[in-house]
């Protein structure tokens, strides 16, 4: 498909990029994805998705923007205290590029809405901050066969991983067996802001390798930053055969 010259304008720089050039940013004008919570992770993601050309994003969240969100959820702004995230983000989104179509859905994912929320994505992207969701979304991910991106910030922690590439790869359960019983969250815990923004930017990043095809993903791998020490380093998963999901 042949952009037009606002399009070549628009992404000039990933298009002299030997690694996308004109195949990679048709692969991600043609894409669709999903984006499960509109917060500290979905937000940067979704922000640097559409301004790479994503054409179409389906945003999944049933929650408000509140004050404390906005030390750190940067697609909101003060006057949104009080409506809906996935309604606001999409606004925001479809104003940052024109050739992003975004669809909104204002309700909660769970395991029985799971595979008709995602079905027909190429990839989906977990920003959420629960077990039980991240559980029914790596579920649903397997069984569709769509590559995950995962998120999880802590404190002064980051994580992020690419699961479910294919039917070799580790799925998040592999990874996570049983949701922890002690679990933290922001509100008690509190995370530092700016960290946010870097695994947004990670997990868009994972996401346009992975449409466009270019270089190696975070197949298998979890990358970890400890943002006090300013430390990352790489880690290699491998499938459990006691997997509740795709053992």
């Amino acid at each position: 498909m042949a952009l037009s010259p606002s399009q070549i304008s628009r992404y000039a720089r990933h298009l002299t990029l030997r690694e996308i050039g004109g195949p990679g940013q048709n692969a991600l004008l043609q894409s669709n994805v999903a984006i499960i919570g509109a917060g500290g992770l979905g937000g940067p993601a979704g922000l640097y998705l559409a301004a790479a050309g994503v054409g179409r994003i389906t945003i999944i969240d049933d929650d408000s923007v509140e004050a404390s969100n906005l030390q750190r959820q940067v697609q909101f702004i003060h006057t949104d205290i009080g409506m809906g995230k996935a309604q606001i983000m999409g606004d925001t989104l479809e104003d940052l590029n024109p050739d992003c179509e975004v669809t909104r859905r204002n309700l909660r994912l769970s395991e029985e809405n799971a595979l008709g929320l995602l079905r027909g994505h190429d990839v989906i992207l977990d920003g959420t901050d629960s077990f039980h969701a991240r559980f029914a979304i790596n579920a649903a991910s397997r069984k569709l066969g769509i590559p995950l991106v995962s998120g999880a910030l802590g404190r002064f922690d980051l994580q992020v991983g690419v699961f479910n590439v294919s039917i070799e790869s580790p799925c998040y359960r592999c990874f996570v067996h049983d949701a922890p019983e002690i679990q933290q969250d922001c509100a008690t815990h509190g995370v530092l802001g700016a960290l946010a923004g870097m695994g947004g930017s990670m997990m868009a990043m994972e996401a346009i390798k992975l449409i466009a095809a270019a270089g190696d993903v975070l197949d298998g791998r979890l990358y970890v930053f400890d943002a006090l020490r300013a430390e990352g380093r790489t880690i290699r998963l491998s499938r459990d055969p006691s997997c509740p999901t795709c053992s």
